[in-house]
C-alpha cells in the first residue's frame, strides 16, 4: 500500500461519525448492513449518511451493492487488512537502534 492511499483512508476514518459507521460495518461481517439500518443506528439524516458513506467508498474501505430496493453497505476487509498491515509492517523495526526506549519502559 502506498503512503498516500493509507493517509486518505486514515483521514476518512478520522471523522467520529465515519469511524462509528465503519465499525458498524466491520462488525456486520460479509453480509453488511442496509443503509436504513445504518441511518437508524447513527441517528443521522440520509444526506449526511450519504456524504460519509461516499468518503469511505472513495477510499476503498466500503462497498455498496443494490439488492432489489435495498442498498447494502459492506466493509472491504481486504482493504482494511492492507491498511492494518501498512501500519504494522515496520513495527519495532528500529527497536534495536534505540535501547533508551527499552530501558525507560522497564
Amino acid at each position: 500500500m502506498k503512503l498516500e492511499q493509507a493517509a486518505k483512508q486514515l483521514e476518512a476514518l478520522g471523522n467520529p461519525t465515519r469511524l462509528k459507521l465503519y465499525r458498524i460495518l466491520v462488525r456486520a461481517g460479509e453480509a453488511g448492513r442496509p443503509v436504513g439500518y445504518l441511518q437508524e443506528s447513527l441517528g443521522i439524516a440520509a444526506s449526511t449518511l450519504s456524504h460519509h458513506l461516499h468518503r469511505l467508498i472513495l477510499t476503498g474501505l466500503v462497498s455498496q451493492e443494490r439488492q432489489a430496493t435495498t442498498l447494502i453497505c459492506r466493509a472491504n476487509y481486504p482493504m482494511m487488512n492492507d491498511l492494518i498491515g501498512f501500519l504494522a509492517d515496520e513495527c519495532c523495526a528500529d527497536a534495536a537502534c534505540n535501547p533508551a526506549v527499552d530501558d525507560a519502559a522497564a
